[in-house]
């Protein structure tokens, strides 16, 4: 039987980053997320120029 669930990724995002914002900044952060239709990390990830590879 073929094994089952997500395939393992090439290179994991395993570290978990914890950042406190002001409310102004966080409403900043999610309407930039929003207007490239992407999540909050991918947002950070963008704007601080790490590029997150997506294998299909």
């Amino acid at each position: 039987m073929a094994k089952m669930g997500r395939p393992i990724s090439d290179n994991p995002h395993k570290h978990v980053l914890s950042i406190r914002f002001t409310d102004d900044e966080y409403a900043e952060l999610k309407k930039r997320a929003a207007k490239y239709n992407l999540t909050i990390a991918e947002t950070v990830r963008k704007e601080i120029g790490l590029k997150a590879t997506k294998k299909s």
